[in-house]
């Protein structure tokens, strides 16, 4: 079973470059992440595809769906989404699994003055009528510095927070994923 989850991902990795637009990779003390984004930042929609691999034996897919644009703050241009962010988990310690869809958005800012650098985040929130399984709400948030090293390479840092309430009574929330992240993007 390890090695066909080992070569799925080193299969969808391979061809990413095909059909993608970028491939982020991320580490986290105790997680890893490979996240496809579809589109550009010059497409009006964003779909993307992620997988997450937590040293507890726990499983994290998520698939997004947004609408975006370019805009700006201030004189900084921005490329902002607005939409969804289905996250499925499974854990094998605690023998739970479920999920959630999250509204949400995101936002990434460059600063012109210093060419290669940007600022990033993403929420989203899902309530207890948007999640099931054994979930009874979820929220993720996503933010980081990033760096653009040559034209198609970037390096960031930031930090991850996915958390779930269990649907049990009286069962305390989990962090699905949480920590300092760094990690590189390649642009196709």
């Amino acid at each position: 079973m390890k090695v066909t989850r080992i070569s799925a991902l080193a299969l969808s990795l391979a061809a990413a470059p095909v059909f993608a637009a970028d491939l982020d990779l991320s580490l986290t003390n105790n997680s890893a992440k490979g996240q496809v984004n579809f589109f550009g930042a010059q497409n009006d929609i964003q779909l993307g595809a992620g997988y997450t691999y937590r040293d507890s034996r726990r499983h994290i897919g998520n698939l997004d769906f947004h609408a975006q644009g370019r805009t700006s703050i201030g004189n900084l241009p921005t490329t902002a989404g607005v939409g969804l962010k289905g996250v499925f988990y499974d854990e094998r310690r605690r023998n739970v699994d479920g999920g959630a869809v999250g509204l949400g958005g995101f936002a990434t800012v460059n600063v012109p003055d210093v060419p290669g650098l940007s600022f990033s985040g993403s929420l989203h929130y899902a309530p207890t009528i948007l999640s099931f399984g054994d979930s009874d709400d979820m929220t993720s948030l996503e933010l980081r510095g990033s760096y653009r090293v040559i034209r198609n390479a970037e390096v960031f840092a930031g930090y991850r927070y996915l958390n779930t309430e269990l649907d049990f009574a009286g069962s305390p929330d989990i962090n699905l994923d949480e920590g300092v992240l760094a990690g590189i993007k390649i642009f196709f």
